[in-house]
């Protein structure tokens, strides 16, 4: 009978079971790994990772690690490989070949042509004398003493295994090349990490959705700029330049506070000296001051001229929080 308990045994075992694996390819790590890295450091060319079957799957991740932190890769199907797809590899390449048994017959075809056209080869596999490491300029052993799996059949330390050493080269390289968080950026634009680093309030501002109205303009006027612009604030501009700020909370309290109003201005209920930020300024920075003095909108100016109004749940849209 399978029960709660059982379950839960299972998944510890397999976690234990995996983790173990991966801290003794700490003792693994040889001359090949430094040298592999060193190459493709200095490499002109890109990464080609491939694999066969699962070894596949862990090559297209780490094609993804590799392209966001730096070092330009693609993914070759091994099958594919040898049906056309041999055609992408180019001459200053390096190619990363993943195989658990080193032996499959899509290896053994592929790594003689890829020596045959003068690529450097790295193995990754858990089979230090299999046809792949032999054939290979370098090997980086990711051998396991089992699997999981409780026949020993699927494949789990040895793909997890194969993952963790693309993690080791992935950061490796990041570090060789002094990798910044704002380079990450670059090539996350649509993240939340790239917003951060790289998204300016210029950016975010709505140029038709501009409130603002002048310091003599009626409480009417007010709140219709107000209500018009869906920005729960307006501007109050003299000369272009902000002299003050009326949010709808501002409105309010007027209301409670007079039993007429008929005869009051902007300038008459604005908050003078309202917190501003140009244009240039990073979302980011703009958040921050938003965060410190609870409030929800900023003023845009740049060089005194009055330029929007950057809000809180605009930013909050972006996903930068």
């Amino acid at each position: 009978m399978i029960t709660k308990e059982n379950i839960l045994a299972s998944a510890k075992k397999t976690i234990l079971s995996e983790s173990k694996s991966i801290a003794k390819l700490t003792d693994l790590l040889d001359e090949n790994f430094i040298e592999a890295t060193q190459k493709i450091y200095n490499s002109n060319g890109r990464l080609v990772v491939t694999g066969i079957g699962k070894s596949a799957i862990i090559a297209q991740k780490m094609v993804a690690t590799f392209n966001s932190t730096g070092t330009p890769s693609i993914f070759l199907h091994a099958s594919e490989a040898i049906h056309g797809d041999l055609g992408m590899v180019q001459k200053e390449d390096l190619i990363i070949c993943i195989s658990k048994s080193g032996n499959s017959p899509e290896i053994k075809v592929l790594v003689p042509l890829l020596k045959r056209f003068g690529n450097t080869v790295i193995a990754i596999t858990g089979n230090i004398t299999s046809f792949l490491a032999k054939g290979s300029d370098f090997v980086l052993n990711t051998t396991v003493d089992n699997e999981a799996c409780p026949n020993n059949l699927a494949p789990t330390n040895s793909t997890t295994a194969q993952l963790v050493m693309g993690d080791a080269l992935a950061v490796c390289l990041m570090e060789m090349r002094d990798f910044k968080p704002e380079d990450f950026a670059v090539y996350h634009p649509g993240g939340a990490l790239g917003k951060k680093l790289l998204l300016r309030v210029s950016d975010m501002l709505e140029h038709t959705l501009k409130p603002w109205v002048t310091p003599d303009a009626s409480i009417k006027k007010v709140i219709f700029e107000i209500s018009e612009k869906r920005l729960g604030v307006t501007a109050v501009v003299e000369d272009n330049k902000v002299v003050g700020i009326i949010t709808d909370g501002d409105i309010r309290r007027m209301l409670s506070d007079r039993d007429s109003f008929a005869d009051v201005t902007a300038k008459d209920i604005m908050t003078k000296n309202p917190k501003v930020i140009a244009s240039s300024a990073m979302v980011v920075d703009a958040l921050n001051i938003l965060e410190d003095f609870s409030i929800t909108q900023l003023v845009v100016v740049d060089n005194n001229e009055y330029k929007g109004v950057l809000h809180l749940h605009d930013i909050l849209k972006e996903g930068i929080l």
